[in-house]
């Protein structure tokens, strides 16, 4: 008869699964922007002690009888360490965008160069394939298309025996790729992706790290989900990735940066998830976060933000797809330490990568979303508090919180048992005082829930000046639920 009561006065939309409902559909939209977020960009490689010091003589633009003479030199010098030192001066002169046009626009320069590079002196391969690095680098996008010659060429020495010149030529081959959508119309039918496959199996943690970076600018390309990961999730680069991503004494920091990359944008595509969770990706990414946080303990934080950033979203965009039911199976075991890893990397983030807290947010609040059993974790762990102390950082900070603490109560009035008391009710009347209207809107769902289960909280809301807070309000987008709010407060 109560809960009769309680509907007609409360609009239908602030029923429970009406609050779940639209936290999810906003959760959805938030993941659709985190997987536009992708990281294009280029590397360069420059192996000269001078220049990566910063030569006191620093490379001139050359013009177009320059650029002729040293291809002449290159082709036609009378011994091989002239030509190698007239490709020396021509890469060095490539750094300036005004030689790339000037090289581009000179009819049999390409043709030349690719020769030089097919030639079978290996310094004067060595010293084309720096060349056409140099070139790949360009931000000039034509300079890019007159590379197409040379992309089959550099695809073919991936299979050779120096590792130098193959992490050269994986280097040149990723710049390439996410400039031009014609250089991977070319390269996919001639198989990059095998040879991908087979590079991914050196020993050399230098090519492994190339590979990474080449694969990830592959797999941003906008045509990836249909022509690209389809082809990569047949081969046998998922099992080789998870392998580079295991903890443990093998495990190499830049290599496992570049290769949770992949692994985020294959996941972020969408095209079989369910093919990664087979091959133990849960698991491994979990085992990696304990990992994560045990480095933080031991204080060991070069370069651990930048692997923790992918790690936390590969976790999160893998538990928004998998069915509650599935989590639990493969995670229960170390649930409880999956929360406290977590905790002790928001402290770290708070210290040294405060940008980072919000990933490690979204994890939690993908974690608790549906499971039963990590909500019961942040309780049983007194988690609850620390996770308050987030609230004034930010209002990105505040509404990922706020969505967490939502997760719990929506379980239940025994959950809500446990929230209440406690320092939840202040706090939510201090993000009641702010302006953000998100903040605000996630705040009174929050409140929403927690008179639904627990009337004692709406007792305690109206004796510490609640309803003057609500008040406040007059924002279109929140009046629905201020109403309703106040109903509810007013009638338990």
């Amino acid at each position: 008869m109560w809960s009769q009561r309680q509907s007609r006065l409360r609009p239908p939309t602030c029923g429970v699964e009406e609050l779940r409902l639209r936290r999810r559909e906003r959760e959805a939209a938030l993941r659709k922007a985190r997987r536009e977020q992708h990281l294009v960009s280029k590397r360069l490689l420059r192996e000269d002690a001078q220049e990566e010091a910063g030569s006191a003589n620093p490379a001139q633009v050359l013009g177009e009888a320059e650029v002729k003479q040293f291809l002449s030199l290159a082709q036609r010098g009378t011994d091989e360490k002239e030509r190698e030192k007239a490709l020396v001066s021509l890469r060095q002169g490539l750094q300036h965008p005004e030689t790339q046009q000037t090289f581009i626009r000179l009819e049999g320069s390409m043709r030349t160069l690719v020769g030089l590079l097919t030639s079978n002196r290996a310094l004067l391969q060595l010293e084309a394939a720096r060349c056409l690095h140099e070139l790949s680098h360009s931000e000039i996008s034509a300079v890019a298309e007159a590379c197409l010659p040379a992309t089959s060429y550099l695809l073919t020495y991936l299979s050779g025996h120096s590792s130098e010149f193959i992490e050269l030529c994986l280097y040149t081959l990723g710049n390439l790729i996410v400039e031009s959508e014609a250089v991977r119309r070319q390269l996919l039918p001639q198989g990059i992706v095998l040879a991908f496959a087979t590079c991914i199996q050196s020993p050399h943690m230098a090519v492994l790290e190339a590979l990474g970076y080449a694969l990830s600018q592959l797999l941003q390309a906008k045509e990836a989900p249909e022509k690209i990961i389809v082809s990569v999730l047949d081969s046998t680069l998922p099992q080789h990735m998870l392998r580079l991503l295991q903890p443990g004494p093998k495990l190499n920091p830049g290599v496992a940066v570049e290769f949770a990359w992949c692994l985020h944008y294959i996941i972020c595509s969408q095209v079989n998830n369910a093919l990664l969770i087979t091959h133990g990706a849960l698991s491994t990414l979990e085992l990696l976060l304990l990992e994560l946080a045990g480095a933080v303990q031991r204080m060991e934080y070069e370069g651990l933000e930048l692997l923790a950033c992918p790690v936390l979203r590969c976790l999160s965009n893998l538990l928004a797809e998998v069915p509650a039911e599935a989590v639990e199976c493969q995670m229960q075991p170390r649930d409880e330490r999956v929360i406290v890893a977590l905790f002790i990397l928001f402290q770290f983030f708070l210290q040294k990568q405060p940008s980072l807290l919000p990933e490690g947010l979204w994890l939690l609040n993908n974690l608790t979303a549906n499971s039963p059993t990590f909500c019961t974790s942040l309780l049983s762990l007194d988690l609850i508090e620390p996770l308050l102390k987030l609230l004034p950082l930010s209002n990105a900070v505040s509404v990922l919180v706020l969505t967490v603490l939502c997760n719990i109560a929506e379980k239940g009035p025994a959950y809500c048992q446990r929230l209440w008391p406690g320092p939840l009710l202040p706090c939510l009347l201090d993000t009641l005082a702010l302006s953000d209207t998100e903040v605000v809107g996630q705040s009174l769902e929050l409140l929403q829930l927690l008179f639904l289960y627990k009337p004692e909280a709406a007792q305690a809301f109206l004796q510490q000046s609640g309803l003057q807070a609500l008040e406040k309000h007059q924002e279109v987008q929140l009046q629905d639920r201020v109403h309703a709010l106040r109903q509810t407060a007013l009638h338990r």
